[in-house]
């Protein structure tokens, strides 16, 4: 996997920060410093090690800076934390800031109080993310950031709508610029997510998944080698699914991770292959066939986030400004409201069996998780920091455990070799790292390392 485009977006951050302070534009710097913080955090969260204090300085001509040495996750981390300290206060002196053409802001339209929360929101999650490691730390900075703007409110989302006019600016899976509905249809949701979300008696899955088109019935009275459609279903005799696995869900049915070579064929598709359409399993909604909607944003950090770090906070004792039930509580009540559910909706699941706060992290990380759904590389980052939601493997899978970063690319490997060497032996080996060496992506980086998580 290449880090080529967040390294081309850090490019134009950096030359934006770099102009505005030539040109004393503050605001335009907050929002490059704020911005430059993100990109990098995105890429030491996927990669490990990376180039960070030697970056971005190819256009001045040296070897050294057009092959960078690597640095260790926790110098990126703190200088991820510096940068944001300085944007937020930036945006918090309120001056007179220079005319910003509100239009070109796609995420608060030139409203510094947005950045503000949005900056320090950003410093939640990264003290969250060092708290394993560094739990003096971030214990302080995150006491220190609950007197601050933070997005608390999903009218504070950090978002970015999509236009919709074009293959590059519109929804990923939307059939207007795909005519073929190749890529919906190969898009579908986990069986993880499906099963846990109808156990809770979730509503958010009514909005995020479709019904299945025709159901499986085991009928135990149906004679041998019956195999056949009967008033909308399909009707099945016993032997015939003797040795496969079914999911006769009426509604719901999602696709298991990493069940075997054709998912395509799962819960006996009659029309196997890259082009078909499976009716015994559950597509996305039909909101994700468009080019652009008003659910469909691009989630970069939402009150939903912000509510469970804070609940999960309060958990470890931390001075947070509420209980862990109360952040836990608003946390479920921020989705449901960035998802246009009522309120009342939300009032109702959090008295659900399994949803009724019971003091648990694993129940915190459980909805952070569901939280987090079109943003599933936080997901992901949180679940290898604490291990929640147990998520398995599949058994088609390489390993038996669920990956822990991107490798690098050989292109990198085989260019800038030595500092790339550096890097990798900043990484620990693991078993589950075997043939891959080091650079798999079963090897741990910093912030794993000695916590004995996700594994």
């Amino acid at each position: 996997q290449s880090w080529e485009g967040q390294y081309g977006l850090l490019r134009n951050s950096d030359h934006m920060l770099t102009r505005a302070q030539e040109l004393d534009l503050a605001f335009h710097e907050g929002i490059a410093l704020t911005m430059k913080s993100y990109l990098f955090g995105l890429i030491t969260d996927l990669w490990g090690p990376a180039p960070y204090q030697a970056a971005l300085k190819g256009d001045q001509g040296s070897v050294e800076n057009l092959l960078p040495g690597f640095d260790e996750q926790s110098i990126i981390y703190d200088g991820i934390i510096a940068d944001l300290e300085l944007a937020s206060n930036v945006f918090s002196t309120g001056g007179n800031f220079e005319e910003v053409d509100t239009d070109a802001d796609v995420i608060y339209g030139g409203d510094a109080s947005g950045w503000e929360k949005f900056s320090n929101s950003l410093q939640l999650r990264y003290y969250m993310r060092i708290s394993e490691k560094d739990p003096a730390k971030a214990k302080a900075g995150v006491e220190g950031l609950v007197s601050s703007p933070l997005i608390l409110d999903p009218a504070d989302d950090a978002t970015m709508s999509y236009v919709g006019t074009s293959s590059s600016d519109s929804w990923p899976s939307n059939i207007a610029a795909d005519l073929s509905g190749s890529n919906y249809r190969r898009i579908k949701m986990c069986a993880t997510l499906v099963d846990q979300m109808q156990g809770l008696n979730d509503p958010r899955l009514d909005l995020w998944a479709k019904p299945i088109d025709v159901p499986l019935v085991i009928d135990e009275n149906a004679a041998p080698g019956t195999d056949e459609v009967v008033d909308g279903s399909r009707r099945l005799a016993p032997d015939v699914v003797a040795d496969i696995d079914v999911d006769t869900d009426p509604v719901y049915v999602g696709l298991p991770p990493s069940i075997s070579d054709l998912p395509s064929a799962y819960n006996l598709n009659p029309t196997p292959g890259q082009t078909s359409f499976n009716p015994h399993v559950s597509y996305l909604d039909e909101i994700y066939t468009e080019s652009q909607h008003p659910l469909l944003l691009a989630r970069v950090l939402s009150a939903a986030e912000v509510r469970f770090s804070l609940a999960e906070a309060a958990l470890k004792g931390w001075s947070v400004g509420g209980t862990a039930q109360e952040h836990y509580e608003a946390g479920v009540r921020a989705s449901f409201a960035a998802w246009g559910l009522d309120p009342e909706t939300a009032d109702q699941y959090i008295t659900e069996d399994g949803v009724a706060f019971d003091g648990s992290l694993e129940q915190i990380m459980e909805q952070k998780w569901i939280a987090s759904w079109t943003a599933a590389t936080e997901a992901w980052f949180d679940y290898r920091r604490t291990g929640l939601p147990a998520l398995q493997a599949g058994p088609s899978a390489k390993r038996s455990v669920l990956p822990v970063r991107f490798y690098y690319m050989q292109e990198e490997i085989s260019i800038n070799a030595e500092n790339a060497s550096k890097a990798l032996d900043l990484l620990e080996v693991t078993n589950f790292s075997q043939g891959d060496g080091k650079n798999s992506a079963w090897s741990k980086p910093w912030l794993l390392q000695g916590t004995g998580k996700p594994w």
